[in-house]
């Protein structure tokens, strides 16, 4: 093994250890050598010797010819952007670049990381120009793909009910017989970690360990679906493909979101088979918590699942979902034909469900109105993401479902309410859409009303327009 290469493993056995979802000093136990020998030979003050590359392919099944002999992708990636001519004044040469590598690789990797995003938006930015100005979304992509199919897609389900009935025989816990049926069918070892040791990952696949590693900063819930998914992944793939060849995308980038999101659909039906599920939420009249400790599953997971038992002859209520966080970005919707929302923005600000966040954890009901007429109910809810104890970064959002007036007397939150009598507070789908005439909250004025400035007065609302 020459120097120059020698000194070029560091980055190299950088990138295989975070692959393999390693600290240092797990690793170098695995080795049987020191953390600190570890970190020299990543910093390449240290070359890889011939005896650690062995005991690397022994514990890791690693190809030796390929990692000793392929070239660093990081400089390869590295020179290529400073070769780009916003640099040339700089006079960058290849030994700079070497050095820079060698003191510090995590910087030359975020520097090339950096550099290719800048490229990708710069292209972005050239492909929407000569499409006439229409920007690619692959998340509206895929929620479009979803919402045609009304967000129910019967193969992944009865798969899932499938899977949960032979998981139910077993008479454990889910979380346990989930756990025996991936060691039993598919030879994976399930492992709770701590998340120092996860990297702040939630699931891993560790496929030269042949284990699946779960976060234990997830609370329960969280972890029986990580490890549902993971089931979804390895049995339902062919189910998968299926289910997105009969999509149209625009991109690449929107079939994946959208093969992700039917991941998480298999999952749910494992958590939560349909019938089942369904018979538990007549009978319980929709109450979110009291399904959610029944099926041992969060306030999220409950409310998702109700928006896609639209099964042909055992359909439940038909329910929108909106998350959103505190500042109104939102980060999922669902319509389901029910609820007209706005394909961009957040939600309407004199909606109560902006209220949770002054009441975390309480449940908040409201009728609402928009201005054509048609009525809603909806509940909403905060819930927190992100890992568990104290100091850890967490995600506090808010959740929404609603439904049709109509099918509001089927939830136990209208128990004891005159549905035809309630005050409905009147709301649009956002303000660049909705064209009352008096709403103080208004942010932007309607796009099809013409703005009428008035220097000699100032009304309460922010703008007063025409309708004619």
């Amino acid at each position: 093994m020459d120097k120059e290469r020698s000194a070029y493993m560091g980055p190299r056995l950088r990138k295989l250890r975070r692959g393999l979802g390693l600290t240092q000093a797990s690793m170098a136990e695995e080795l049987g050598v020191s953390p600190s020998y570890i970190a020299l030979i990543e910093r390449n003050h240290r070359p890889l010797s011939a005896d650690l590359l062995i005991k690397l392919a022994e514990n890791y099944d690693l190809d030796i010819a390929a990692f000793a002999s392929a070239e660093d992708k990081t400089f390869e990636r590295l020179e290529a952007a400073l070769a780009d001519p916003i640099f040339s004044e700089l006079s960058i040469r290849r030994e700079d670049i070497q050095e820079l590598l060698a003191a510090n690789p995590a910087l030359g990797e975020a520097l090339a990381t950096l550099y290719q995003s800048y490229r990708a938006g710069q292209r972005a930015v050239m492909e929407a120009r000569a499409d006439g100005g229409h920007v690619k979304d692959p998340v509206e992509d895929a929620r479009q793909f979803i919402a045609g199919a009304r967000n129910y897609f019967d193969d992944l389900d009865r798969a899932g009910e499938e899977t949960a009935s032979a998981l139910a025989s077993q008479k454990t816990a889910l979380f346990e017989a989930l756990s025996a049926r991936l060691q039993n069918r598919h030879g994976l070892t399930v492992r709770v970690l701590p998340n120092d040791v996860m990297l702040d990952a939630y699931r891993r696949h560790d496929r030269h360990r042949k284990q699946v590693m779960i976060s234990e900063a997830l609370d329960q819930a969280s972890r029986t679906f990580q490890l549902s998914l993971q089931l979804a992944l390895i049995e339902g793939g062919k189910l998968l493909d299926s289910a997105v060849e009969k999509g149209s995308f625009e991109n690449d980038a929107g079939r994946k979101l959208a093969r992700a999101a039917l991941a998480n659909y298999y999952a749910a039906a494992i958590m939560l088979p349909y019938r089942r599920f369904l018979d538990a939420a007549n009978t319980l009249f929709y109450d979110i918590e009291a399904l959610g400790r029944r099926f041992g599953a969060s306030f999220e997971q409950i409310c998702h699942r109700l928006t896609t038992l639209q099964r042909p002859g055992a359909e439940g209520v038909p329910f929108f979902f909106l998350r959103f966080d505190a500042a109104g970005n939102v980060s999922k919707r669902f319509s389901g034909d029910v609820f007209p929302f706005a394909q961009y923005g957040g939600a309407c600000p004199v909606w109560n469900i902006h209220e949770t966040f002054r009441q975390p954890r309480k449940i908040l009901t409201q009728m609402v109105q928009l201005p054509e007429g048609d009525a809603y109910f909806s509940i909403a809810r905060t819930v927190h993401g992100g890992a568990g104890g104290f100091g850890a970064p967490n995600a506090d959002r808010a959740v929404a479902l609603g439904c049709d007036i109509k099918h509001a007397g089927k939830l136990i939150y209208t128990k004891n309410v005159d549905i035809e009598t309630a005050p409905r507070g009147e709301i649009g789908v956002t303000c660049r859409l909705c064209s009352r005439p008096a709403c103080a909250a208004r942010a932007h004025p309607p796009l099809e009303r013409r703005l009428i400035i008035d220097e000699y007065r100032r009304m309460a609302a922010p703008f007063s327009f025409a309708f004619d």
